[in-house]
């Protein structure tokens, strides 16, 4: 099945699944699905088919870092300034601020609880 989306999944690393699962709920106030795929540990992002949506990932070959890979941008759905304000308590850190891109919303950059660079979007 073809979609508009060039994003079709995305998985981010973990070293301590349940603490970097912690944060992504308490951060985005969504619970994730936990799942076993044989030897990995998954827990998946909430969405509606078709949309597109990822996991943290637990389990070889993967490894958390805010250096290597590529940033992936998670949507906020208008509510990037209450995600951000949770980013802190929930054990993450925010390494580059709110920043407007006219017409297109709003972005920032965060460090999750595992210490993975994640981009932010909301309109």
């Amino acid at each position: 099945m073809s979609t508009n989306n060039v994003v079709a999944w995305f998985e981010i690393p973990s070293s301590d699944f349940d603490r970097a699962v912690g944060f992504y709920e308490k951060v985005f106030a969504k619970t994730l699905k936990r799942e076993a795929m044989g030897p990995l540990k998954m827990a998946v992002f909430p969405y509606q088919q078709p949309g597109v949506s990822g996991a943290v990932v637990n389990g070889a070959p993967y490894e958390p870092g805010q250096t290597r890979g590529t940033v992936i941008y998670i949507d906020c759905d208008g509510q990037l300034d209450a995600v951000l304000g949770r980013v802190k308590g929930a054990g993450g850190e925010i390494v580059f601020p709110k920043t407007e891109l006219p017409g297109m919303g709003a972005y920032a950059h965060i460090l999750d609880s595992e210490g993975n660079r994640v981009g932010l979007h909301s309109l």
